[in-house]
């Protein structure tokens, strides 16, 4: 019994910690994108703007819904094409949040 408390009481916290670092992460590809386009940079062709956002996670301009513009290699995070990061965040080109894989 003790041990399946333990064991339960360890998932929540994983559970916890990798939501949070998952929101960090969101958080910081909004910014970095705000920050791009407040400084003027197009974001019109969907760029990659960060390719180590956190470990293991790119920060990725896309459009919702996709255009084929999107699935061009030279504007998706290198490290996420390569298996470098295993995590991506997509903001859309305004800088809102997509979604995180």
């Amino acid at each position: 019994m003790k041990k399946e408390i333990i064991l339960f009481t360890l998932i929540l916290l994983s559970t916890f910690v990798l939501g949070c670092i998952r929101e960090n992460v969101v958080n910081k590809c909004i910014n970095k994108c705000l920050e791009l386009k407040n400084k003027g940079v197009n974001l019109s062709n969907g760029p990659c703007i960060d390719d180590f956002i956190s470990n293991n996670w790119v920060c990725d301009v896309a459009h919702s819904p996709r255009e084929s513009i999107d699935n061009l290699a030279e504007n998706q995070c290198q490290a996420f094409r390569n298996g470098t990061a295993k995590h991506y965040v997509e903001v859309d080109t305004n800088c809102n949040f997509i979604r995180e894989y």
